[in-house]
């Protein structure tokens, strides 16, 4: 007698016409629209089919070979290719490809290297931080003493003397360097000799940044910071997990206790395949072209919303993001965000520095570069994304003009298809 059901081990989506209908509705507005949000690109077909294998049927725990469950040699294969690549992109000796998130990668960094109730020195997420860093909903934020760092008011760009002075007052344990939406270069070096004269960890989360110090086109972390996080989609277009690196040896023991069994248990292999296989693509000479290709489109991008009158926070970017002020335009990003995702074009709700608005519905909007370049678009679609974007902006009630861009959003998503 069979436990299973008719079809166990070969029926597919179609078995599921619910669950069906929900996926290809997603692959449908993936393709009909362009994605402008940061935290999002859109993997190769060699990722999807990673992460989509058998490698979601296998439990394990530690690290590669020395596993505290057997059957594991095909495992420890792939997350010693794993490993192995994130070391060869980032130029570094150790990695730990485990976490299931940055955040979680992050989080198993301050477990590992610091106690609680320790004081970190980090972003505030008004001024650009991310929330993993510190912020009074998360667990880091109730179990360490948090002191934030923000932007200069009148050039929006960090403020070292300040981020010293907060040092030697609070003294931290450790410095995080690195935000959700701080689109300019961070001056690394500066930052270590900050931390050393406290004696704190420089920890930088490179999450927004990733791909592109992985191609020398942005200042490299290393060697100045101690550890260094990051997601592994976004800007590294890959597989949706997190990574942590780092060059001392005597570090190599606390993180990863900090990552298993601190934070998280068994590993994602499957995930971790998709790793794998996107840290192997970004070793490519291709994807330094891709990277190029990023920075080009989001000056393209800013130049357009700059010469429409839409601000761009801090002048500019040296990033694949960017965070547009709406204050002028007396409308909020929550409202701006739901008409050009009307029109076909995804973007999210942001604060901006010094914000009188509530996160709820602030001033900004925060826009990327990188999934429209992973499509293929180059300067001239971008500078017309800008053209779209400001057509909504400033008449965001008006459905004639909404339906209108979503039309040529349309037209254009059909002569770049995905998947």
């Amino acid at each position: 007698m069979s436990y299973l059901n008719e079809g166990y081990f070969t029926a597919g989506l179609e078995s599921d016409p619910e669950l069906e209908s929900a996926i290809k509705g997603e692959l449908k507005r993936q393709q009909d629209g362009i994605e402008l949000i940061a935290s999002e690109n859109i993997v190769s077909r060699l990722v999807l089919e990673a992460q989509g294998s058998v490698m979601t049927n296998k439990t394990v725990e530690g690290l590669p070979y020395a596993r505290y469950y057997g059957g594991a040699e095909f495992a420890d294969a792939i997350e010693s290719l794993a490993v192995k690549r994130a070391c060869e992109l980032f130029g570094c000796r150790f990695a730990n490809a485990q976490p299931h998130s940055g955040s979680n990668a992050n989080a198993g960094v301050f477990l590992g290297l610091l106690k609680v109730g320790d004081t970190i020195l980090s972003m505030n997420t008004a001024a650009g931080g991310h929330i993993s860093h510190g912020h009074p909903a998360t667990l880091t934020g109730r179990d360490y003493r948090i002191v934030n760092y923000g932007v200069n008011r009148e050039t929006e760009l960090l403020d070292y003397d300040e981020i010293r002075d907060l040092a030697l007052k609070n003294q931290p344990k450790m410095i995080i360097a690195g935000g959700s939406a701080y689109a300019r270069t961070i001056n690394f070096e500066t930052l270590r000799k900050i931390a050393d004269e406290v004696g704190a960890y420089l920890m930088v989360d490179m999450a927004h940044f990733a791909g592109l110090v992985a191609t020398g086109l942005h200042p490299h972390p290393f060697p100045h910071a101690h550890v260094v996080t990051t997601t592994t989609y976004k800007s590294l277009r890959g597989a949706r997990g997190g990574l942590a690196l780092w060059n001392d040896e005597a570090l190599s023991k606390k993180i990863n206790f900090g990552i298993f069994p601190g934070v998280q248990g068994s590993v994602m292999l499957h995930i971790v395949a998709g790793k794998a296989a996107s840290l192997g693509e970004a070793l490519k000479p291709e994807f330094k072209v891709y990277n190029q290709a990023v920075l080009d489109n989001a000056q393209a991008l800013a130049k357009g919303l700059s010469e429409a009158d839409v601000r761009i926070v801090g002048g500019g970017t040296d990033t694949g993001l960017m965070l547009v002020d709406l204050a002028a335009h007396n409308v909020t990003g929550e409202i701006v965000a739901k008409a050009l995702e009307h029109a076909g074009l995804a973007v999210n709700k942001n604060q901006i520095p010094f914000d009188t608005r509530p996160p709820e519905a602030p001033s900004g909007l925060r826009l990327s570069s990188n999934a429209g370049t992973a499509r293929g678009f180059g300067t001239a679609e971008f500078q017309t994304i800008a053209r779209w974007i400001e057509r909504v902006i400033r008449n965001h009630s008006d459905e004639a003009t909404i339906t209108a861009v979503r039309g040529e959003v349309l037209d254009l998503c059909r002569k770049y298809p995905i998947y």
